[in-house]
């Protein structure tokens, strides 16, 4: 993608022609008056839409703050360049704050860096570091682990890394987190990689970011049963259907997934942020998923958080 031009606040409203002041307004039914009820923010993470990102960044963002949305998951930080979607840092910083959203937490690129040295990982953390204090972040979080990083002994070698990491990022003011998928419950002769994770990284350090879609996948906890281990370190939720037959990803409303009793039993104590999500098997495609979502959600859903 190539790379735009700085652009500044006025000249960004300007060429957008989208005023701050509409935020304001009634969002699909919504006002933020009524928004601003809730305790948490409604979270998107962006990874959903990486299509319509990738096209249009700014309108794909004019839409997701149309829907009600008002703070974002990030991805694909470029450390060479200092963009994000093709954008200097500061300058996408502009954008969100001229469209009233915030950017809460980045998922970063860490299992590039497994088998790289200790001094390659610090330099890459700082990167990090970097691009998540020009956008206002409180969290950078570990997103994936590569298919071959999945194994009891490499999950040992994790937590030292995670421990390291999330010292180096809490230092510079930040919260560093650990996000699931289904491969960290995966038993091997009865332990498994989520349990490594749990009791041997330091929850000062080491905050989690809990899948609720694949806890239901393939946990044999419940998403409720795992926060109550160590309530205070679940400070993130994705949140995100199951399809009733193939058990892939769906839209809000559409799966098997009771969110209605999770919501209104789960212990939310430690709890600062949350993200709808939708990887794929999109109904039409990403753009009407996340509407449709937000749709649910609002009207079902939010009440409980």
């Amino acid at each position: 993608m190539k790379e735009p031009k700085m652009v500044g606040r006025r000249s960004f409203i300007k060429q957008s022609g989208f005023l701050l002041s509409s935020a304001l307004i009634p969002l699909n039914g919504y006002s933020m008056a009524i928004m601003k009820k809730y305790k948490y923010k409604m979270g998107l993470q962006l990874f959903t839409i990486r299509d319509a990102m990738k096209n249009d960044p700014i309108g794909s963002l004019k839409t997701v703050a149309s829907l009600g949305y008002q703070d974002l998951e990030i991805y694909g930080y470029d450390v060479d360049k200092g963009t994000y979607y093709g954008y200097k840092a500061s300058d996408f910083k502009t954008i969100l704050d001229d469209l009233g959203l915030s950017a809460s937490s980045g998922h970063y690129g860490f299992s590039d860096y497994f088998d790289k040295s200790e001094d390659q990982l610090k330099q890459y953390v700082d990167q990090c570091i970097e691009g998540s204090h020009a956008l206002g972040k409180s969290y950078i979080t570990w997103p994936w682990l590569a298919p071959e990083q999945r194994t009891i002994e490499k999950f040992k070698l994790l937590t030292d890394k995670l421990n390291r990491i999330g010292e180096q990022v809490n230092d510079s003011g930040l919260g560093f987190a650990y996000h699931n998928h289904g491969f960290e419950f995966i038993d091997h002769n009865g332990k498994n990689g989520y349990d490594i994770i749990l009791s041997e990284t330091d929850p000062n350090f080491v905050k989690l970011q809990l899948d609720l879609y694949w806890v239901k996948h393939s946990s044999k906890l419940s998403p409720k049963e795992l926060i109550a281990k160590q309530p205070n370190r679940f400070v993130m939720w994705h949140i995100k259907d199951m399809d009733k037959v193939s058990r892939d990803y769906s839209e809000l409303g559409n799966g098997s997934i009771d969110y209605k009793t999770m919501l209104a039993n789960i212990d939310q104590s430690g709890l600062q942020f949350y993200y709808l999500e939708q990887g794929g098997n999109f109904a039409v495609n990403s753009m009407q998923s996340i509407t449709d979502s937000a749709t649910y959600f609002k009207k079902h859903l939010q009440k409980y958080l």
